[in-house]
C-alpha cells in the first residue's frame, strides 16, 4: 500500500555532515528521514523555494524531458530500502502508456516538487523501524531546526 507524504523540511546532520530530507505522512504521524548530500539538498531547497534559475538545472531538465514527450509525471514512489539505501521511481503517463523511471529518492523528490506531483512511500519502507536514538532526536525537533540551507 502506498502512503502519501510531503516534504517536511531539510535538516543538517552535523554527525554525518549530510543533510536529512524529512518526509511526513499527509494523513498520519509517520515520518521518513532520508540522508542526502548537499547538491541534492540544494536542488530540493530550490524547488521548495520556487526559485527559477536562468537555465534549467538537472531536475528541471528531467521534468522538461517528460514534458517534451507529453508524459505527465503522475507521482513518485519510494519503493524499498536495501542495506540502508532507498530506491524510488518516477511514474509518468501519456494517457495511453505508463512509464516508471528508476531514481534516487532525493532526485525523485526534486523532480516531484518541480512537477507538482504527489510523493508516496511503500508501506513496507515505513515498517523498517528507525533507530531509537534517531527516533528520539526526530521527536525533539523544533521549527527553528528547519533552517535555510542555502
Amino acid at each position: 500500500m502506498l502512503i502519501q507524504m510531503k516534504v517536511e523540511g531539510l535538516l543538517f546532520d552535523p554527525r554525518s555532515g549530510m543533510y536529512i530530507l524529512l518526509l511526513h505522512q499527509i494523513d498520519g504521524a509517520e515520518t521518513l528521514p532520508i540522508w542526502i548530500g548537499k547538491p541534492e539538498a540544494d536542488a530540493i531547497a530550490l524547488a521548495l523555494g520556487k526559485v527559477i534559475t536562468p537555465r534549467p538545472l538537472t531536475h528541471d531538465l528531467v521534468k522538461n524531458v517528460f514534458d517534451g514527450f507529453n508524459v505527465k509525471i503522475t507521482k513518485i514512489v519510494i519503493t524499498e530500502i536495501v542495506d540502508n539505501t532507498y530506491y524510488a521511481a518516477i511514474h509518468g503517463s501519456d494517457g495511453k502508456k505508463d512509464v516508471n523511471v528508476d531514481s534516487r529518492p532525493s532526485d525523485a523528490v526534486a523532480v516531484a516538487l518541480r512537477a507538482s506531483a504527489p510523493i508516496f512511500v511503500e508501506e513496507s519502507v515505513l515498517e523498517v523501524r528507525i533507530a531509537d536514538e534517531l527516533e528520539e532526536w526526530l521527536k525533539n525537533l523544533k521549527p527553528e531546526d528547519f533552517g535555510n540551507i542555502m
